[in-house]
């Protein structure tokens, strides 16, 4: 899989996740399955930033790799 694609799925996935730890809160209140939905999507952002920041060198980490 080309590495656009995947961080494109991991956007989709971070949007789902928010949403869903949304509808879950409105139906349900605050509780553990909220928190952990929001951790991982904090958890998938900063991994799309890390792929997708240049670097000292000017480019990032998805230009850097094997095409």
């Amino acid at each position: 899989m080309s590495a656009d694609i995947v961080l494109s799925l991991l956007a989709l996935l971070f949007l789902a996740l928010v949403l869903g730890a949304a509808v879950v809160w409105r139906r349900q209140g605050s509780g553990k399955q909220v928190i952990l939905m929001m951790v991982l999507a904090a958890v998938i952002a900063a991994n799309i930033a890390l792929w997708v920041t240049p670097g000292s060198s000017g480019k990032a980490l998805v230009e850097a790799g094997p095409r």
